[in-house]
């Protein structure tokens, strides 16, 4: 039993004295861990920025690099900065201008690798996760310098981001809350900048495109694109010129932003190029399409190609394909990015969008149109419109109706007035223009209906307002030739001109007091109609006033030789 118990006292003495050693030797082995990782730190963020320089051919400057070995490798990195490429080193390159802020900045990156490493083969990570990224991409001219050896053309310039970054191979990289500014070589023109809320990037050392997928909240028209697609690889003597190519959907975006205009729009479409010139094909959907202050919506829908200037955000339209409502028409122009104009320190302008469009209508339908400039919804008239005209809308505060100019010819076949009244007006000037009075007089209300007329002519609009300098407007029996303005809001009409009629005065009367003015049909016949008299349109467009305006009669007609006038 003594035996036993010594044995027992001499194997828990072991034990303990190996456990000692042991722990002694974990703790040592620690020490020398954490004195190696705290040394190797300096070093490996040395080698992290000279390999980014070589890669990027730019000044980089990395504030901090830390690494652990608790449940594999785990690093971070934190204030990381990269020059543009004509920054190397605090010099810049012949010719070219200097940045007035990093090409990229990022506050934090952070990954996780396995503690599993064959020689020669790379260190495989899953995921970099990035947090703070802001990229700033100067203005082409800035990058004036020729192309680094072992640029774009080389492999590291192709994407090989692995080869470069201490021989890790990343599969995919992970953002959020991403920030992407790009200047314009144009004077006084602002940055474009996009907010990125998501994005992930697949395929990062494969050495060629990486597939993305992002979601980017834009602000005019305010709304949150979804986008996926390929971009790279990585232009490193002009990022502006990295491709980019891939489909996108926005949904819900409020075209309330722009002044003057109203309506939820959605859209799709896919995009090609570089980041400085996309091509854009895509569709639009604006059930509601309305200007605000009218408030009458109408379903917009459009196709469109457009060349997409990325950065300043302007837009070349070649062409768009229109319809609203019923009406189809084509749309060929510009929308570009106005500046903020100051004088003396005082904002003139605000900044916006300087819209310039050559507008055809070739099936359209009047009544669409004048929907929109109507607070009732219900159009002054109808018919089949053919227009060919230019568009220009400045930017400003004012609505946009009243900052919008057109300027072109039209013509309308079929048109008929919504107004009741006025219809049967036009039925009784055809009736008594063909020369058939007893059928004007028998005219009843609402019988008008049938009565179709056309006009055409050239028109401008400004301020608000519609010029027709010379309107023709005619009927069965009777032609109207007018001059004057309507203005679009309140519908205030102010025309003057002549109506012909094909039937004499007498005819146009009729009965007992036709023949009576037998004698002055001479009068107002002349160039071959039987009828000419000056007229006045005045009133507004709920309730117009015709009238013959009789000093115009008797200064156009003068008296003859002993007649009184």
């Amino acid at each position: 039993m003594a035996a036993r118990q010594a044995r027992s006292g001499r194997r828990y003495r072991w034990l303990k004295w190996t456990a000692g050693v042991l722990a002694g030797l974990l703790t040592a082995l620690g020490v020398v861990v954490a004195m190696s990782l705290h040394r190797a730190e300096p070093m490996l963020r040395a080698v992290i920025v000279e390999k980014l320089q070589d890669y990027f051919h730019a000044r980089v400057e990395l504030d901090s690099f830390h690494i652990s070995l608790l449940h594999g490798l785990s690093a971070e990195g934190k204030g990381l900065r990269i020059w543009p490429p004509a920054e190397v080193a605090g010099v810049t390159a012949p010719g070219a201008s200097p940045a007035p802020s990093p090409l990229i900045r990022l506050d934090e990156f952070r990954f996780h690798a396995p503690l599993h490493y064959d020689p020669g083969r790379p260190i495989g990570i899953s995921v970099v996760r990035l947090r703070g990224l802001d990229i700033h991409i100067p203005a082409k001219t800035h990058f004036t310098h020729a192309p680094q050896p072992g640029g774009a053309a080389s492999g590291a310039g192709k994407g090989e981001i692995g080869a470069a970054l201490l021989h890790f191979q990343i599969d995919a990289i992970q953002c959020k809350d991403a920030h992407l500014t790009l200047e314009s070589d144009k004077p006084n023109r602002l940055p474009l900048e996009f907010a990125i809320s998501q994005i992930k990037l697949a395929g990062v050392s494969a050495g060629g495109p990486m597939h993305f997928d992002a979601k980017v909240t834009i602000p005019r028209p305010a709304g949150v694109v979804i986008t996926s697609g390929q971009v790279g690889p990585w232009e490193i003597d002009d990022p502006g010129e990295t491709p980019l190519a891939g489909d996108y959907k926005l949904d819900h975006a409020d075209l309330g932003v722009f002044h003057g205009i109203a309506g939820i729009l959605e859209s799709r479409g896919k995009y090609r190029g570089a980041l400085r010139d996309l091509e854009v094909n895509g569709t639009t959907e604006t059930p509601d399409f309305r200007l605000t202050h009218f408030g009458t919506p109408m379903p917009l829908h459009t196709h469109f190609q457009a060349t997409v200037d990325g950065t300043n955000g302007d837009t070349y339209l070649h062409p768009v394909e229109a319809v609203l409502g019923r009406s189809r028409f084509t749309a060929e122009g510009e929308v570009v990015r106005a500046p903020p104009e100051m004088e003396g320190g005082r904002l003139v302008q605000p900044g916006g969008h300087d819209i310039a469009l050559n507008v055809l209508v070739d099936r359209g339908e009047i009544g669409d149109f004048l929907r929109l400039a109507s607070k009732s919804g219900t159009p002054l008239l109808t018919g089949n419109l053919t227009l060919k005209a230019t568009l220009d809308i400045p930017p400003g505060t004012a609505p946009v109706h009243q900052r919008m100019k057109l300027r072109g010819d039209f013509s309308l076949d079929n048109a008929q007035f919504t107004s009741a009244k006025i219809q049967d007006d036009v039925a009784q000037l055809s009736l008594r223009g063909q020369g058939d009075a007893k059928a004007a007089k028998e005219e009843k209300h609402g019988s008008g209906n049938g009565v179709q007329s056309a006009m055409q002519g050239n028109f401008t609009m400004a301020g608000g307002v519609v010029t027709l300098p010379n309107l023709k407007y005619t009927a069965p029996g009777a032609e109207i030739d007018v001059a004057g303005n309507y203005g679009l809001e309140g519908g205030a009409l102010d025309f003057k001109g002549t109506a012909k009629m094909q039937a004499t005065v007498s005819k146009m009367v009729g009965g007992w007091k036709g023949a009576l003015l037998k004698p002055a049909d001479s009068l107002f016949k002349k160039g071959g109609a039987g009828t000419v008299v000056p007229i006045h349109i005045g009133g507004t467009r709920e309730h117009p006033e015709f009238g013959v305006d009789m000093d115009r009669i008797v200064h156009t007609h003068p008296a003859k030789p002993g007649e009184a006038k």
